[in-house]
């Protein structure tokens, strides 16, 4: 049975059913200045996650050129395998794709880029067969929990993929610091979500990753976050 709302967002980890090969949406063509206040208010928005209201939307104008840009790049996030829930996490997104992507969007704005860590989570877990039948609570928990930690910022990028056969998913959160994921995780639907997580999983782990684009893009990592 295929389940296809999202997981529990456990401390900073946080729907829609994967399909490999597409993007989660179309690369904005917003023209970013080197300033966040003089992005025009049409375009001070975007959708990076498969939540759409205007509660879960992130305001470009709350980041630096690099998160920015970054974060745009990120809407053409593709997962490249039907295997996530259990492949190396380093191969299973077009992580090349979206560097190309930075080095394009920073030309065209004829910015410096200087080099910048970004914090990676992913989330693997495995549900109960039980939690199947009660899936809708655990996507409602997620919803809430999403908009929360969008509202406290630096939120970059969320993708979500659909439980296997063995019930087995992945789940990824990028932010711009471990800082900003950690206030996001502190909120009450947060909490409310984490006390649920033993009763819904019955495995997860959280892995915690690097993302590192060097000055003029010239060169990037992603390696475990130490």
């Amino acid at each position: 049975m295929a389940i296809s709302q999202g997981p529990v967002s456990v401390a900073v980890a946080k729907h829609v059913p994967a399909h490999v090969g597409k993007t989660s949406s179309t690369i904005s063509e917003v023209e970013i200045q080197t300033t966040p206040e003089q992005i025009p208010d049409k375009d001070r928005y975007i959708v990076v996650s498969p939540y759409t209201e205007q509660q879960h939307l992130l305001d470009l104008t709350t980041l630096d050129p690099e998160n920015q840009i970054l974060a745009l790049a990120l809407t053409q996030l593709t997962c490249l395998r039907e295997d996530y829930a259990t492949a190396p996490y380093r191969d299973t997104f077009n992580w090349d794709q979206i560097i190309d992507n930075v080095c394009a969007l920073t030309r065209k704005r004829n910015h410096a880029w200087k080099e910048t860590s970004f914090f990676v989570v992913a989330f693997r877990s495995q549900v109960f067969a039980s939690t199947v039948e009660n899936y809708a609570d655990l996507g409602e928990l997620d919803k809430a929990a999403h908009a929360e930690a969008t509202a406290s910022g630096g939120f970059l990028k969320y993708w979500f993929g659909t439980p296997n056969d063995e019930r087995r998913n992945l789940a990824t959160c990028i932010w711009r610091s471990p800082e900003d994921a950690k206030k996001g995780g502190t909120g009450p639907a947060h909490r409310k979500a984490a006390g649920a997580t033993r009763s819904l999983y019955s495995f997860w782990q959280i892995d915690r990753h690097r993302l590192t684009i060097r000055d003029n893009v010239e060169s990037w990592d992603l390696t475990e976050w130490k």
